[in-house]
């Protein structure tokens, strides 16, 4: 049994809906691989997540569910250089730390005051819809 969150199957039936697109299981099952573990997996890594509860889901199925949950705003698509595209359930305003060295991907959250700050320094009259800070380094014990 899933852990209880605020993001549940109505909220993703609901999104879902608002775009013009039904829930599937695929979708669903691929939802809750990222709410589960909120560790910004590769869609790889989801589609190893999903198969043992859903033998029969393809890669394919896999990047078009991931692929539609962003656009929906469901999750966040996280990109780091030349690495394959990071999936984050977070959308709570935040930054993230990637440990060059292990891969590992760490939300870090961001008070609202920073977030001001970096919207004041655009150009007069912009405005920004999203912003993406990323810290890259290493842990101390790597």
């Amino acid at each position: 049994m899933r852990p209880e969150t605020p993001e549940t199957p109505a909220n993703l039936a609901e999104r879902l809906a608002h775009s013009g697109l039904r829930n599937t299981p695929q979708r669903e099952v691929v939802y809750h691989a990222l709410l589960d573990r909120r560790d910004h997996p590769t869609a790889d890594e989801v589609y190893t997540r999903v198969r043992p509860e859903m033998p029969s889901i393809s890669l394919a199925t896999v990047y078009n569910c991931l692929e539609t949950l962003v656009q929906c705003d469901l999750v966040r698509q996280v990109n780091f250089e030349r690495g394959p595209s990071r999936y984050c359930a977070n959308l709570h305003p935040h930054a993230h730390f990637h440990d060059e060295k292990t891969g590992a991907t760490y939300d870090i959250p961001l008070p609202p005051e920073v977030l001001a700050q970096v919207r004041g320094v655009l150009p007069s009259g912009y405005d920004a819809k999203t912003v993406e800070i990323t810290f890259h380094g290493q842990s101390p014990t790597a």
